[in-house]
């Protein structure tokens, strides 16, 4: 055992290693928060000064984490900055950063190399730096590890560096982010066993995999089986409709096999920052193999036109009633891109607003947990959230429910709405007016 990972391994056994986490947003948030509770030293990174700010006076900008929450947090030590010459402080530094696609479904992989360059000019002797973002297999190994290196240090000698994907899924009342198994694969074996220890006093399980690839695949391979199978009953969806039968239903029938079945559901589009863009990760990668993902590629294909279909069934619902699309007043019900979550990224409703929009509608919005909608990567949506009222609803020539949050009365809306368009099944229990009420 090195005198690097002997180090280590008892700062982490004693409690006294302090956590860098660079990204406080719906990843790195709640990751300090585990490491805060655990008993460890945390100093949290983020470039956007607002996030700091709210933290130093205690306040949460991530509706999973509590105002309650953040001021236990910084009673126990917690401290957020925008200072990166802090970050040779930590005795291990988790990279929680965003890893979009451009425009072309490449990885964009500004946000881990400029984070790694940060790292590079403070890194000291005896650190552990961790990936969390999701990427494609090889990425800590040929984008960290060299850019690390220039700090003159050598991976594996004079640092350790590791792989362990996040899984959050923000909202999710029964798996909080201490509950969820923790994947670790390092670099080399010392690397492996130190990230396992760090994570082993967060969380309620780690499981250790051979490598780093092997960690940044299995993240892949959750989000690429997901992709698919939306995709699936997405298309299924479009199948059914034409042949006059509810898919809802067929799922919910099909539901009852207590084995070899497990049941996704379709919507409007695929949202947040994993599913819509991580299978895409390893598409890209396969080609430097010379393979075809068709099953990916067939998904995204599916998924994506999924917006496309939630319009044209609007459009036939609106032209049955003597309406068009253009100048029609509409309300999206529910931005976030799940149901009882704060979490806009990617979400169906933007690209629904770009479409509506770029027909001649007046399109407005209704979300209980997003009062305003800030600008993204690709959209730029400047609007606020209009309160759900009767008179909101029955001055709309449709309502399109996007998301279907739990803390919505669907009734009342049917009740008052000319049309609701409802890509979520969200009106299921609803038994007046369904003449109303369209499927898409």
């Amino acid at each position: 055992m090195s005198d690097i990972e002997k180090d280590l391994l008892a700062k982490i056994e004693s409690r006294k290693a302090k956590v860098g986490i660079i990204g406080l947003g719906y990843v790195g948030l709640p990751l300090a928060r585990v490491f805060t509770q655990a008993g460890l030293r945390v100093l949290g990174f983020d470039i956007d000064p607002e996030k700091i700010k709210a933290l130093a006076e205690k306040r949460s900008y991530i509706k999973s984490i509590t105002p309650e929450t953040v001021r236990a947090m910084r009673d126990k030590g917690f401290e957020a900055t925008d200072d990166f010459d802090r970050l040779d402080e930590p005795d291990a530094v988790l990279i929680c950063v965003p890893t979009p696609l451009t425009e072309t479904r490449d990885p964009d992989m500004t946000y881990i190399e400029k984070t790694s360059e940060a790292i590079s000019k403070r890194l000291r002797k005896g650190q552990l730096v961790v990936l969390e973002s999701t990427t494609y297999p090889g990425t800590t190994e040929e984008v960290c590890k060299p850019i690390l290196e220039k700090s003159g240090l050598k991976c594996g000698k004079d640092f350790l560096l590791a792989f362990s994907p996040e899984r959050e899924d923000p909202g999710n009342p029964n798996w909080s982010t201490e509950r969820i198994p923790k994947v670790v694969g390092g670099l080399d074996a010392a690397s492996g066993r130190v990230a396992a220890a760090l994570y082993g006093k967060a969380v309620t399980r780690v499981v250790p995999v051979s490598s780093a690839a092997a960690a940044e695949a299995t993240k892949l391979l959750e989000n690429i089986y997901r992709c698919v199978n939306i995709a699936l009953v997405n298309e299924l969806k479009v199948v059914f409709d034409r042949m006059g039968i509810d898919v809802w239903e067929v799922i919910e029938a099909a539901s009852t096999k207590p084995f070899g079945f497990q049941p996704f559901t379709p919507g409007p589009g695929l949202g947040g920052h994993c599913i819509p863009i991580d299978p895409f990760y390893l598409s890209w990668k396969a080609r430097q193999y010379d393979v075809t993902t068709r099953f990916i590629e067939l998904a995204g294909e599916i998924n994506t036109g999924m917006p496309y279909y939630v319009v044209t069934r609007l459009a036939e619902a609106l032209d049955r009633r003597g309406k068009t699309l253009h100048n029609s007043k509409l309300l999206l019900l529910g931005v976030a891109y799940k149901k009882n979550s704060d979490d806009v990224r990617e979400s169906p409703a933007l690209k629904l607003f770009e479409l509506l929009e770029a027909r001649g509608a007046r399109v407005s919005y209704h979300d209980p947990h997003i009062p305003k909608i800030r600008k993204g990567r690709k959209h730029d949506v400047k609007q606020t959230s209009t309160p759900l009222t009767a008179k909101t609803l029955k001055e709309q020539d449709a309502v399109v429910i996007v998301t279907d949050h739990a803390d919505v009365d669907y009734a009342m809306v049917v009740e008052n709405a000319a049309l609701v368009v409802d890509t979520r099944n969200a009106t299921k229990s609803v038994t007046r007016h369904r003449e109303k009420i369209v499927k898409a």
